[in-house]
């Protein structure tokens, strides 16, 4: 058996050609491989605060990305080609992409949202797209992250705990996000404070 046959109850499964895009061959289960993103993330969490961020610019993301699995995965940084059981088709990423940093940007200029509601705005939107193979709930909340402080505002908190291994905190997350797919964005908003 592979051993990214067996996927984490939400997370989006893997194609066989995404599984092969698997850079380090010593793993030999899915745990070792989610420590391994870990470290990663780490890492590129800590080059992102370094200093200011284009967040919303199309070629940073891509690049937060890969800078988050990039020691992980072949495929980190590069938009799918696959279809999945959620996000939009493939061939739409690059435009749903363009429109919501548009998006942003007239928000952010209209003051339209209350920094909260507009960096969990965003994160929904990014992982509504689910624009790469895996990945996509913890890169946006990064972006998130980094938007809401070039907004003068405090990171979030996203519940505290790691949502890749906390059962409770994760089907909180996991019910905000399906509340905020119905135009509810209030259970979301409190859980990115929680």
């Amino acid at each position: 058996m592979n051993v990214l046959d067996a996927e984490d109850e939400d997370a989006t499964p893997l194609t066989p050609d995404e599984r092969e895009g698997l850079i380090p061959t010593h793993v030999a289960l899915r745990h070792e491989v989610n420590e391994l993103e870990q470290t990663n993330i780490l890492e590129a969490d800590l080059w992102a605060f370094q200093r200011q961020r284009p967040v919303l610019d199309e070629a940073f993301l891509r690049r937060l990305h890969k800078r988050m699995f990039g020691n992980v995965w072949k495929w980190a940084g590069a938009y799918r080609t696959t279809p999945r059981n959620l996000g939009v088709e493939p061939w739409r990423i690059p435009i749903e992409m363009r429109l919501l940093l548009d998006d942003a940007h007239v928000w952010i200029d209209a003051k339209t949202y209350p920094p909260d509601e507009l960096a969990v705005r965003f994160h929904h939107r990014l992982v509504s797209t689910h624009p790469f193979p895996n990945g996509n709930g913890r890169w946006s909340r990064l972006a998130a992250d980094l938007l809401i402080v070039t907004l003068g505002e405090k990171r979030l908190t996203w519940g505290r705990d790691n949502l890749q291994t906390a059962g409770t905190i994760r089907r909180r997350y996991m019910d905000a996000l399906h509340a905020a797919d119905t135009h509810d964005l209030d259970p979301l908003i409190v859980f990115a404070r929680s």
